[in-house]
């Protein structure tokens, strides 16, 4: 089980929580691209992209027993922020239908560029995954 730590006297957090407090077994994810396990890219959109990315963060978690409300910290870093701004309300519908509800801490960091030319976003991963 997961706190979330919020200050009472503090405006909501809205789609992610300014810090988590758990217990549990840590795992730790490399930043994930918009590509398939395969490393082959379906889309250079970059919503599509920051689909299969999360898509990649929730494969990857499940090799260590995980789940998406285990994630305790996503890193995001993006080539644009304004295309990230102004696609945010299609960013958190794709992040809904990946991850559902469960807003970790989060961070987003704009990148003069990515490992792989063609990505738009990579996502870095923490996750702290209780005994079951």
């Amino acid at each position: 089980m997961h706190e979330i730590l919020h200050p009472a006297s503090w405006k909501p957090a809205l789609g992610y929580a300014n810090g988590i407090a758990a217990e549990g077994r840590q795992v730790f994810l490399g930043g994930q691209i918009g590509w398939t396990g395969q490393q082959v890219f379906e889309t250079d959109d970059f919503v599509g992209q920051v689909e299969q990315a999360l898509r990649n963060i929730v494969e990857v978690l499940a090799e260590a027993g995980g789940r998406p409300e285990d994630l305790v910290r996503l890193t995001w870093f993006v080539l644009d922020k304004r295309e990230y701004l102004d696609r945010l309300k299609e960013v958190g519908q794709a992040y809904r239908r990946v991850l559902g509800r469960h807003f970790p801490a989060m961070s987003l960091v704009q990148v003069g560029a990515l490992v792989e030319d063609r990505a738009r976003v990579e996502i870095e991963a923490t996750a702290v995954v209780p005994p079951r």
